[in-house]
């Protein structure tokens, strides 16, 4: 089983994972908004501004610090270090 660093030192299982969006657009506030009603989301931001959020097959909604492209990385460094290519 895999995790990555989110930020601040918190850590998603990568196999969870199902997207990595950008925060901004409104389909995404409504989202989040929806998550917190259902008691889904979870904040890891460490109270610095939602720069990601992140999608799980459980249906939580998880908000990151990171940016999407920096969240991105670790997910590819980790998958290279799963298949034995490092």
């Amino acid at each position: 089983m895999s995790f990555i660093n989110i930020g601040f030192g918190n850590i998603v299982s990568l196999s969870r994972i199902v997207a990595v969006v950008n925060p901004n657009s409104s389909p995404m506030k409504r989202m989040k908004e929806e998550a917190k009603k259902r008691g889904k989301l979870i904040d890891a931001t460490e109270g610095r501004k939602t720069r990601s959020i992140i999608i799980t097959d459980s249906d939580h909604i998880i908000l990151s610090a990171l940016q999407v492209e920096t969240i991105f990385q670790r997910i590819n460094e980790a998958n290279t270090v799963n298949d034995g290519t490092l």
